[in-house]
């Protein structure tokens, strides 16, 4: 832990919620620009590593623990494999959307957003 250089955790502090508000941003905005889960996953990720090389593991295990990262990983690949056997199991393509809805758009919207969410 670098406990001496008082300017880089200041800075870390200070920019850390920005790249997770930017990683929620990419996830989010995702469907109509570029980016996405997998832009949203690697902003997330890289705030949890800047977050560990600064102030150290043990210290970022306090803040978000083993058990929450495979809880969080086990539901993300549930929702991206769920939304693709909810339409095998209504007799259409695996991970086509335009059945989730009524409306075929719509269906593509959500499904989308669903599986780029599983992603992140």
């Amino acid at each position: 832990m670098l406990t001496h250089h008082v300017i880089l955790r200041v800075v870390v502090r200070a920019l850390l919620p920005f790249i997770v508000l930017f990683a929620f941003y990419v996830q989010m905005h995702g469907k109509v620009s570029p980016g996405g889960g997998f832009q949203a996953g690697t902003l997330l990720a890289s705030a949890f590593i800047l977050y560990a090389l600064v102030f150290g593991t043990r210290r970022l295990m306090r803040v978000i623990s083993l058990l929450h990262l495979r809880i969080g990983t086990c539901l993300g690949v549930m929702l991206y494999g769920g939304v693709g056997v909810y339409n095998l199991l209504r007799g259409e393509h695996f991970l086509d959307y335009s059945p989730l809805l009524t409306h075929p758009t719509d269906g593509q919207v959500l499904g989308i957003f669903l599986v780029e969410l599983g992603v992140g």
